[in-house]
């Protein structure tokens, strides 16, 4: 039996590919294990992915260039200089937040740099555009983040931007999406 409700990184994939036109430039923001690089690669134009991590960029690397994209870009440095880096308006962009899963788990993305970064590419985005944060938060870290980015996310002008919640209430640690929608 196939459950009603759909799960965090499905749902996520889902709302980015309502968002993502075949010519858009997207970012993954957080590399991670190249997951979602991928995703983003058979569904839009170009990919911009970015990571601390050198073990990161490697397994992202591996993982696109073993399904034969040859349409991302990897870059070495913090998200929050992708408003640098990254030309004209973007279609989207996801952030995995927390940890490299299989990685060192004293490095973690950090409240203030999401912010910077998610501000920075609001700037870029196009209208009906969507910024996907996975938020993970089973963590002292996390949790750390976590009520930083939801206090920064109730600021933003509700006639500009959506702001979607979605989450598993009987599951207070599991991971649940924020989804900032352009609306202007």
């Amino acid at each position: 039996m196939n459950p009603s409700l759909t799960r965090i990184l499905p749902f996520a994939k889902e709302l980015l590919q309502t968002a993502v036109s075949p010519t858009d430039t997207v970012v993954d923001a957080t590399a991670g294990n190249g997951h979602d690089t991928v995703f983003l690669a058979g569904i839009a134009g170009h990919v911009h992915s970015f990571d601390i991590q050198p073990e990161a960029i490697h397994a992202t690397r591996s993982k696109a260039e073993g399904k034969g994209f040859s349409n991302v870009t990897l870059h070495h440095m913090g998200h929050e200089n992708a408003i640098q880096v990254v030309p004209g308006e973007i279609g989207a962009a996801i952030f995995n937040l927390g940890y490299l899963p299989g990685g060192d788990h004293s490095i973690t993305t950090q409240g203030e740099t999401t912010w910077l970064a998610v501000q920075g590419l609001l700037t870029r985005l196009k209208r009906h555009g969507l910024i996907v944060l996975v938020v993970y938060h089973g963590h002292e870290e996390g949790k750390i983040e976590r009520n930083y980015i939801e206090e920064q996310v109730k600021t933003l002008d509700k006639r500009a931007y959506g702001v979607l919640k979605y989450q598993f209430v009987n599951r207070p640690d599991s991971p649940y999406i924020l989804c900032i929608e352009r609306l202007l």
